[in-house]
Order: C-alpha cells, then structure tokens, then sequence
C-alpha cells in the first residue's frame, strides 16, 4: 500500500517517539493499529457493498479498479487489443475488396 524504506521506517519511529514521547508511544501505536484495523474493515464492506450493488459480472470488483486512471487504461487497452485482432483478421482473409468485372462490358 504505501512505499516506505527501512530507513524511512526508522526516521518517522524517531520523529513519533519525539512527538508523543516514550510513556505514551504504546497507547498511541495500539491506537493507530486499531484505526488501521477500523479503516480497513470498512473499505472491504464498502467494497461489498459495492459489488452486490452493481450485479453480476462484477464479482471481482477491486477498489483499485474504480481508480479513474486505472478504469480508462484498462478500456483503452482492451479497444487496442480489440483493433488488433481485427486488423490481424482482415490481413489473414486477404483483400477486402475484390472488383468484380461485368462479361457484358468485355
């Protein structure tokens, strides 16, 4: 979820511990545990909910996909992919037009 280091681990437990202070870092950590844990436990039910809202076909529903940039580049990638198969079938069933000459004209 989030890209922290090691090292940025221990700069941002040096810069709480200064902060709060050391007699009250563990009610502060098992308080932001508990946050973590509420915050968490909603966005799956949201994400549930979400899911029996819009029916079937979405029984895969990530909340990562209702991301806008994420949405777009997956419709953008499945029109390419959709492109390319026509173009790949037009190539392999050989011209498209074929003109057709009248034996009256001849």
């Amino acid at each position: 979820m989030f890209d922290f280091g090691f090292g940025e681990m221990i700069g941002l437990v040096v810069l709480a511990l200064i902060l709060v202070g050391p007699e009250r870092m563990p009610r502060v950590a098992s308080d932001l545990a508990k946050m973590i844990r509420k915050v968490r436990s909603l966005t799956n039910s949201a994400t549930a909910e979400i899911r029996d809202n819009l029916g079937p076909g979405f029984e895969d529903l990530k909340p990562a996909d209702l991301n806008p940039k994420t949405f777009i580049k997956r419709q953008v990638a499945s029109v390419l992919e959709d492109e390319d198969e026509k173009e790949s079938q037009r190539k392999n069933s050989g011209p498209a037009f074929k003109p057709q000459i009248d034996p009256d004209l001849l």
